[in-house]
């Protein structure tokens, strides 16, 4: 087991950071002491860890001295301010945000994919997560990719409204409201048009050539993660009417044959992944069945006749759990050993 560190946790009045206060209370990593920073409009509010009530503050100069490490789940601007200042009082960073995740410098981790990256930290004193739906498909691909070799992926990710923060469930859950009572929904909100009983095939900032910068993110961070700088990657992004549960409908092209029995026998046996698959009793994976496990699903896994070496499946995560803090504390635990 680690020493004791203390912690500090940025952004810890928000979904990703209360679920990441959730993990370090599940964690077999031994705490000294843990300290809890957000915004300045949140300072002052107290949160429940380990039966005690802690303060939460927010950043300021010195607020990081004496701290092993600390997990950012803040927007990439406080990130790109906070994590050199953390790192120049010594503190560590593992950070949720964009900000750093394609620095060449600054390693992008999976533990299940590639721990071993983490060892790279002290380049920049910060490690980065990938997001939600790369971290979830990094799982699941990993796997694929050491068999038989990827060459390209299709995915389509369907976003739910904890994807987009506080502000979105709670549009979901007053939209939905007012349409099943009879009502017509207030415009705007965290999702740019009306979420209840509707798709938005948007997530994220357009780009010029018509993706958003997430379905780009998305294609750059997996060619890091699994360190396959050639693999072609199309992505799309919709926000879907669903509070938690994040899924991907996926289509993988593999230089080798890899039949679907095999590949699916191979997921059995990959650290991190529960695979649902029995489609004759109904068996599959469903954003339902991924709230609060932080296991990645995998199921509807079968051949893909267009094309020689194909494979279509269907993933589905916890973006709260796997996708993001999950993900944060097992990095974490990771550091711990190296501090």
């Amino acid at each position: 087991m680690s020493k004791p560190i203390s912690v500090a946790l940025v952004g810890a009045t928000g979904l990703v950071g209360r679920a990441v206060l959730d993990a370090l209370g599940e964690s077999s990593l031994p705490l000294s002491r843990l300290t809890l920073l957000a915004s300045a409009r949140s300072a002052g509010t107290r949160l429940e860890h380990a039966g005690a009530e802690l303060p939460v503050a927010a950043p300021a100069e010195g607020a990081f001295r004496g701290v092993d490490a600390a997990i950012f789940c803040a927007p990439a601007e406080v990130a790109r301010e906070w994590a050199p200042r953390a790192w120049a009082e010594g503190c560590a960073v593992v950070d949720a945000s964009p900000a750093f995740r394609l620095e060449p410098d600054v390693p992008l981790v999976v533990p299940e994919v590639n721990g071993a990256a983490v060892d790279g930290f002290r380049a920049r004193g910060v490690v980065a997560s990938p997001g939600g739906a790369a971290a979830a498909l990094s799982v699941v691909l990993g796997p694929l990719h050491a068999a038989a070799g990827l060459e390209r992926v299709v995915a389509t990710t369907l976003e739910p409204a904890a994807s987009a923060g506080h502000r979105a469930v709670q549009q979901l859950e007053r939209e939905a409201m007012d349409l099943m009572n009879g009502r017509e929904p207030e415009p705007g909100g965290a999702v740019p048009h009306r979420l209840a009983f509707n798709l938005v095939p948007q997530v994220g900032a357009f780009l010029e050539d018509g993706r958003t910068d997430a379905e780009e993110g998305l294609g750059a961070e997996l060619r890091k993660v699994l360190g396959a700088p050639g693999l072609r990657v199309a992505a799309t992004a919709v926000r879907v009417p669903v509070f938690y549960g994040q899924a991907a409908v996926v289509n993988a092209a593999t230089a080798r044959a890899l039949p679907a029995a095999a590949a699916r026998d191979l997921l059995r046996r990959s650290p991190g992944v529960k695979v649902l698959d029995a489609t004759a009793e109904g068996v599959y994976p469903m954003p339902m069945l991924a709230v609060n496990d932080d296991a990645v699903l995998v199921g509807r896994v079968r051949d893909d006749r267009s094309q020689e070496h194909g494979l279509e499946l269907v993933v589905v995560s916890d973006e709260l759990r796997k996708g993001a803090a999950t993900n944060l504390v097992q990095i974490l635990e990771r550091l711990a050993a190296l501090l």
